[in-house]
């Protein structure tokens, strides 16, 4: 599988902008020969702009889903994308997946709020993270803060995820994520793990790029600096790698629950 990862400052609230510029890192990543493209979280609207969570908010049945899939379609190319999602009076912080050929596959809604923002705009999504199938892989996804609880993506791996999506928008002074935390969910389940972050500032929030791809032995397959960037990632078959001791000793210890 062929993974790009979209790293890019914000739009500063205009989704047409941000739509715009996700269909140019769409067609560099299909002539690339990516399966598939992640951005990060909250790119529509924006991430740092709660005066427009809920008013531009949409359902899974409006427009920005259906341009999402219409340009997937048109690329042949899958997309993660993070968006801020309405379901009748509630605001979620969500990221979904469309096949390459349009269809929605999953949506997720971010379980692990971050801060007194998104704590205001959105409510805390209470199901799983969804596994799914896309080019061949099981995919699971999580957003951001998600990706900092081992028992999250230790619960997507069991149910046979073999790499874990996560659009985020982590700030500067938090780089031990991609350094620390994303390469270790990729060791301790034996899987990838794909990081994909801003960069630039939007509303007084400087972002701290560094968006990483981790490998099953929790190397980093690449990453990005502090600027713009479209990652292109081969991703190894994870046959060719050893199920790991520390996966089977995590389940031995509680009990393969």
């Amino acid at each position: 599988m062929k993974l790009a990862l979209l790293q890019t400052p914000p739009a500063n609230g205009n989704a047409d902008q941000a739509l715009a510029e996700l269909e140019t890192a769409m067609t560099a990543a299909a002539s690339a020969g990516a399966d598939l493209l992640v951005t990060p979280e909250l790119l529509l609207p924006g991430y740092n702009c709660p005066d427009l969570h809920a008013a531009e908010a949409q359902p899974v049945e409006a427009d920005w889903i259906a341009r999402l899939s219409a340009l997937a379609a048109t690329h042949r190319c899958g997309l993660v994308v993070g968006w801020a999602e309405r379901a009748g009076d509630t605001i979620y912080n969500s990221a979904s997946a469309i096949g390459p050929d349009g269809a929605l596959l999953a949506t997720y809604r971010k379980r692990q709020l971050f801060g007194p923002m998104e704590r205001a705009s959105f409510v805390a999504g209470c199901d799983p993270a969804p596994v799914f199938d896309l080019a061949g892989r099981r995919c699971g996804l999580q957003i951001c803060y998600d990706i900092e609880f081992p028992e999250h993506a230790r619960d997507l791996a069991r149910r046979g995820a073999e790499l874990i999506l996560v659009p985020t928008a982590n700030p500067v002074g938090f780089e031990h994520v991609q350094r620390l935390f994303v390469p270790a969910r990729a060791a301790e389940n034996a899987i990838c793990v794909a990081y994909a972050n801003y960069c630039g500032e939007e509303n007084g929030l400087e972002f701290g790029g560094m968006s990483v791809v981790a490998g099953p032995d929790g190397a980093e397959i690449v990453r990005a600096g502090r600027g713009p960037a479209l990652l292109i990632a081969d991703l190894p078959v994870l046959g060719d790698y050893p199920a790991g001791m520390l996966s089977t000793q995590l389940d031995d210890l509680v009990g393969g629950a």
